[in-house]
Parts: structure tokens; sequence; C-alpha cells
């Protein structure tokens, strides 16, 4: 039960970042070129088809993890990655000083999740890669949601 929980709270976190995620990067284009001038600036133009697919994408992620249940290396680095991925929320909220996308349910959902879930695995152990998944997993599922949604070019 533990694990489908990991694509539950995911649901719920989720759904307010697909809510959120587009208008709000809309609005604060701006505001974060500037203040992170370093980050390439296509980074910070989201639609919402990419936020949608993105987040599609990433659900069969959680979905396959959460089947491969808390046995698994697979859900041991999800459950991980999840409560990292609120903490970042977090981070994120901090450095903007205000609401980000995410922010809401991180400390509500995502952490509190991750670590009920973290304290009922019998082995705690994390496979060599795991911490690869965050990031892997992020940029996978942006790079096919960018290759998935970018206008094609006609061909006649």
């Amino acid at each position: 039960m533990a694990a489908w929980g990991l694509l539950a709270a995911w649901t719920l976190h989720d759904a307010e970042e697909l809510a959120t995620m587009a208008g709000w990067a809309r609005a604060h284009k701006a505001e974060l070129a500037e203040r992170f001038p370093w980050i390439p600036q296509h980074v910070w133009e989201l639609d919402q088809r990419h936020v949608t697919v993105a987040i599609g994408l990433m659900g069969g992620l959680v979905a396959a993890a959460a089947a491969s249940g808390p046995k698994s290396g697979l859900y041991r680095a999800a459950v991980a990655s999840f409560g990292v991925h609120g903490v970042i929320h977090l981070a994120q909220a901090a450095a903007m000083r205000g609401y980000t996308p995410g922010a809401l349910t991180a400390p509500l959902v995502v952490i509190p999740y991750s670590v009920w879930a973290w304290r009922r695995l019998e082995d705690r152990r994390l496979p060599a890669w795991s911490w690869l998944l965050l990031p892997v997993a992020l940029g996978g599922v942006h790079a096919a949601a960018h290759a998935l949604t970018k206008p094609r070019e006609r061909w006649f």
C-alpha cells in the first residue's frame, strides 16, 4: 500500500504543478532571467502543452516505481528522490522569496509522504545509481516534452 501511496502523493503534488507552472513561469520570466542569468533563457519558456506532456511522462516513471514495490531499488530511489524534490521546492520558494509551483504541496504532501514511506522500508539501502534518478528523470521528461511539443517544420 505504501508503494502506491507514492503515485497518490505524486499525483496531488503534480496537480499543483500542472495548474500553476506554465502561468507562473510566463509571469516571472523576466525576473528569473535577471536573477539567474547563467541559466539559458529558453528554460523559462514553459507552455502548458510542454508542462502537461512532461508531467504525464513523469507520471509513467512514478507509476513504474510504485509498481516495482517497496523491496525494489527503484522504489527506494524514487521515494528518496521525491523527498529531495520537495526540499528543492522549498529552496526555490525561498530563493524567489515567494510562491513557486509545487511549494504548497511540498511541505504538506511530498516531504511527509517521503519521510513516512522511508521509515516503513525494511531495506533503506539506496542503489549506487540512485543519486542520478532525479536529475536524469527531470531532464529526460523535459527533453522528451520539448521534442514532442515543439513546432514541426512543414514539408510542403
